[in-house]
């Protein structure tokens, strides 16, 4: 197969190369291994709990139903593995929320190359295992009405249980970040994600089958409407703004380097799918207190915030706003245009027109701020648009299928398939030096 060392992998090439290259396949085939593992650990139930009760009371409960998009329905089923990798997702984003307020973490991040992340990457397992022990906790009290033999024993089992199992979830993950073909915790998510395709498509199937025109109408409609909605994530997700940068020529002994020509990416969508995550846990807390309170006056003012309450606008307007507020916010934590304008003068280089220093810098944020408004008008659209889809058809079997679903599916696909094209040509380019 002749193939050219400076284009992108075509798929028939990438598909050759999983197949013959060894290296590549073993990867592929530790991943999936470690999938299937951890699906079936999903299924391994806790011992001495009603699961039938536990299921109908928690049904409707809008933070189980946000949070087993994550598990995989193991919270839903208490399996061994029903925490997954949200230890690791919280403590993650704890990390990121400290590094930027703790000077010591933030120097460790910047200044200490690859010896402070992986002092950083400890840290975050050492929080990953006190959260999973909380949650656990959490959890075996929270079930207590569904066991028969309550005491500290089944707490202490429980809690061991799931602790062990969100650490070898979170072993699994970093397995695959190194030794399979990459993004372990985001594959993870994925196939939970995954996982509820096959209930959702045949719960659709079946109202599409009962020969009600405006039904059948609603489901052609609704996967349109998703399938819109992919094009466009895709679109997003890869769009860039690209700044021009020109470094200066300089001198080097007796030769002379000319002048170069680069340009700074800056994504269309910093944040990802994190500010949906944030605005939904917000809008999602007051509706899990008036359920866990049970108080009148919060569960009222609770269903004003709810898509099917008395004011479904003022819960489209507040989404809004809170996704408008998270994309700036985690956008200011991935990017500090002073230490870009700071780099960019270490290094030589400059934006054309713009002073070096202040001008630049004040020039970064000013892009960096359209390009956050545009993004997260973006991020409501998908999150507000499949909703309102869903109820003006009344088709509601993609229901937790939502815009985080989309938005992480489309991502680590992406992602993934970027993953596999660079081990592709990094074997393209072995058989070219054993040639």
């Amino acid at each position: 197969m002749v193939v050219s060392r400076d284009k992108t992998p075509s798929a028939q090439e990438t598909f050759a190369q999983m197949a013959q290259a060894a290296g590549l396949r073993g990867r592929i085939l530790l991943t999936i291994g470690m999938l299937i593992l951890i699906r079936l650990g999903m299924i391994l139930p806790l011992p001495g709990i009603d699961r039938e009760a536990f299921r109908n009371s928690v049904t409707n409960s809008p933070l189980i139903g946000f949070l087993d998009i994550f598990s995989g329905g193991g919270i839903l089923t208490l399996g061994i593995f029903a925490l997954g990798i949200l230890p690791y997702i919280n403590a993650s984003i704890i990390l990121q929320l400290l590094t930027a307020a703790i000077p010591s973490l933030e120097n460790l991040q910047k200044n200490e190359g690859e010896a402070g992340r992986r002092k950083i990457s400890q840290i975050t397992r050492y929080v990953a295992l006190g959260w999973a022990i909380v949650q656990s906790i959490g959890i075996a009290i929270w079930i207590r009405p569904f066991v028969q033999d309550w005491g500290p024993l089944f707490v202490g089992q429980t809690v061991l249980a799931l602790t062990a199992g969100a650490m070898f979830v979170m072993w699994v993950g970093e397995l695959i970040t190194e030794r399979g073909i990459g993004n372990g915790a985001s594959l993870l998510i994925f196939v939970n994600i995954v996982s509820t395709l096959p209930r959702s498509l045949g719960q659709t199937l079946e109202l599409a089958q009962s020969g009600d025109r405006n039904i059948v109408g609603g489901v052609v409609i609704l996967l349109m409407v998703f399938l819109v909605m992919i094009v466009g994530i895709v679109f997003v997700q890869e769009g860039t703004r690209r700044i021009p940068i020109v470094s200066a020529r300089r001198q080097v002994g007796r030769r002379m380097y000319m002048e170069r020509s680069s340009y700074l990416p800056l994504r269309l969508n910093q944040g990802g799918v994190m500010p949906i995550i944030f605005a939904s846990a917000v809008l999602v807390l007051p509706l899990t207190l008036a359920q866990v309170t049970k108080n009148e006056t919060v569960a009222r003012a609770a269903a004003y915030l709810s898509p099917d309450g008395p004011t479904p606008w003022a819960y489209v307007i507040l989404y809004l706003l809170l996704i408008l507020f998270f994309s700036y916010f985690y956008a200011s934590l991935i990017i500090n245009p002073v230490d870009m304008s700071q780099n960019l003068k270490k290094m030589g280089a400059s934006i054309p027109g713009i002073r070096p220093g202040k001008a630049t810098s004040d020039y970064i944020e000013r892009v960096l701020n359209r390009l956050t408004f545009l993004g997260a008008i973006f991020l409501g659209l998908v999150a507000i648009v499949p909703t309102a889809v869903e109820s003006a058809t009344r088709v509601k079997t993609f229901q937790g299928l939502g815009a985080t679903s989309l938005l992480i599916l489309v991502g680590v696909a992406i992602d993934t398939a970027k993953q596999i094209q660079t081990y592709v040509i990094s074997q393209r380019y072995e058989g070219m030096v054993k040639q």
